[in-house]
């Protein structure tokens, strides 16, 4: 089984934004108890005592915001940095999948439904390269619980039924499931993922994507990880 970690970046009415992220990191599931275990040691550094109450949230944590406000800006950017770079180091078959959207190129069309799309075909054609390699495998979008769950959720039942512009979901198991960040380190780990993503489009800051920018699903030297709608 492999789980399809995912979040946003961006708001999708913010009118002062012109980009919109959604990204996921899809991992074999004998590989999350490792990853949750690394992040566990980055949150300790700022509440030994309770390391469950620290969030690794990007823009709260570059911003020096809620639970990061007395914390050195350099230490909370560290630990993001640090963070991605438990991604970077793990097993190749941890893979990035995301889709950013110029909103104002794509209007009317909604840009979270455009992303989910690409998101969802994007990890389920993942799968499907697997099973014609001998390697069989079912997958599952988790997802950050948000605003977008009803639209996420009923566009997912539709795709596995009437279908996407490319085709039907095939290889996903389940509906998304929707989590509160605050109880998943890799929910959290997604939401860093995303934010490193939007901040090198938004604000062509590179300090974080830079570290995680070979991740993406890519396959005979193309890159089918990353969807750009600019």
């Amino acid at each position: 089984m492999h789980l399809l970690y995912a979040d946003e970046s961006g708001s999708a009415a913010d009118p002062n934004q012109i980009h919109f992220v959604l990204a996921g990191i899809s991992f074999f599931e004998r590989q999350t108890f490792w990853i949750s275990n690394e992040l566990d040691r980055i949150a300790e550094r700022f509440n030994p005592a309770e390391i469950n109450a620290i969030e690794l949230h990007g823009s709260p944590m570059m911003g020096g915001r809620n639970m990061w406000k007395p914390f050195p800006k350099q230490d909370r950017i560290q630990a993001i940095k640090d963070a991605l770079s438990v991604l970077a180091n793990s097993h190749l078959s941890n893979r990035i999948f995301a889709c950013v959207i110029n909103k104002a190129k794509v209007s009317p069309h909604d840009p979270v439904e455009m992303a989910f799309e690409q998101l969802a075909s994007r990890f389920d054609h993942y799968l499907g390269r697997l099973h014609k390699n001998n390697d069989t495998q079912r997958g599952i979008i988790i997802f950050d619980k948000s605003t977008y769950e009803t639209t996420i959720q009923g566009l997912a039942t539709n795709f596995r039924t009437l279908g996407h512009t490319w085709g039907v979901l095939r290889n996903l198991s389940e509906v998304p499931l929707f989590l509160d960040s605050r109880a998943s380190r890799l929910i959290q780990l997604a939401d860093l993922v995303a934010y490193a993503i939007f901040r090198f489009y938004e604000r062509h800051d590179d300090q974080f994507y830079s570290i995680i920018a070979d991740r993406f699903d890519q396959e005979g030297g193309i890159r089918h990880g990353l969807c750009e709608r600019l």
